[in-house]
């Protein structure tokens, strides 16, 4: 249903606020979130960064961190900053008959679309990270990851 950009994205977003407040390369980042294209996951970034999400740096020292707090950042923030969430309102057929009146095949799609955009713009980055759970995002089960909490990074 999402494409591998919003994936990648979404994991990128995950292991930044991990690693908040220190940079990360990209190469760090496709490691760490198994992304097998580093020149993918730039473009991704660069998307991301032109969307006020990351904030890159180079040089010696630079890479990508949050440019937003994970309490600030939501889930549909980042899926619409990389592909957004296209809601039907009229009839994708382009039947002339059906115009913004939908069929129920096309309004049940839309109430789908609709449900995953009020779950996403509900949930915080900071709430993916501190939700309790046996299997957290980006590891193997029984590996330890640090469970520290997002720190904030200046706006």
């Amino acid at each position: 249903m999402f494409s591998k950009a919003v994936e990648y994205a979404l994991r990128a977003v995950v292991h930044l606020g991990y690693e908040a407040p220190n940079a990360c390369t990209n190469e760090q980042i496709a490691s760490a979130t198994r992304v097998d294209s580093v020149t993918y996951l730039s473009k991704v970034l660069q998307g991301l960064r032109d969307h006020g999400i990351v904030r890159s740096q180079r040089g010696v020292g630079g890479g990508v961190t949050l440019a937003k707090r994970p309490e600030d950042l939501t889930i549909l923030d980042v899926v619409n900053a990389v592909e957004p969430i296209q809601r039907i309102k009229t009839c994708p057929l382009g039947l002339k008959t059906h115009g913004v009146r939908l069929c129920p095949l096309h309004r049940r799609m839309d109430a789908a679309l609709a449900a995953i955009e009020t779950a996403f713009r509900g949930t915080t980055l900071a709430e993916v990270l501190g939700e309790p759970t046996n299997s957290p995002p980006l590891c193997e089960v029984g590996t330890e990851r640090v469970r520290r909490r997002p720190v904030a990074n200046a706006r």
